[in-house]
């Protein structure tokens, strides 16, 4: 902005002394600091505003020449599968009335492709179980109802001790 020397500002504050006085210097240097920091601001935003119109145009530059390569690539893929569909329709319009005469599918698997069984579901879930093991066949069967912590199964499973 201005240049402005460390001698310039002395002088100013000098100046500023003598006209204005020592009583109304501190309430006219805080609304000088406040009009520069509003000016400050002021300048920040229109430079913001002006770099984001910049990109702004760049993104919008940059859509267009995107959305120009896209219609390239699909006239291009529509023009190829023109051209391969005529081609096949060339090359397959002798084969299907040649093949339609000769293939009988019950010859199929004598010629070896195998024929598979068609997939069906078992239809069970074994989620959907609803009755639960009576706790009679538990017993009989010695089978855990309860889960035993470390220092129980310490203890059922330590020797007995000899008394004498």
């Amino acid at each position: 902005m201005i240049d402005l020397g460390i001698s310039k500002l002395a002088l100013i504050g000098v100046v500023a002394l003598v006209v204005i006085g020592p009583e109304k210097l501190p309430k006219v240097a805080r609304t000088v600091g406040t009009l520069l920091g509003k000016a400050q601001r002021y300048v920040a935003e229109v430079k913001a505003e002006v770099n984001r119109t910049m990109e702004l145009e760049e993104l919008k530059k940059m859509k267009e020449s995107v959305e120009s390569a896209a219609r390239d690539v699909e006239t291009s893929i529509h023009q190829t599968t023109s051209d391969f569909e005529k081609e096949w329709s060339e090359v397959t319009a002798g084969l299907e009335n040649a093949a339609s005469s000769t293939f009988n599918p019950a010859d199929a698997y004598a010629i070896g492709s195998p024929v598979y069984p068609e997939y069906r579901h078992p239809k069970k879930n074994f989620r959907l179980k609803q009755k639960a093991v009576p706790q009679w066949f538990k017993a009989r069967n010695g089978i855990r109802t309860r889960a035993l912590s470390g220092a129980a199964r310490v203890a059922r499973f330590r020797p007995k001790s000899r008394s004498l």
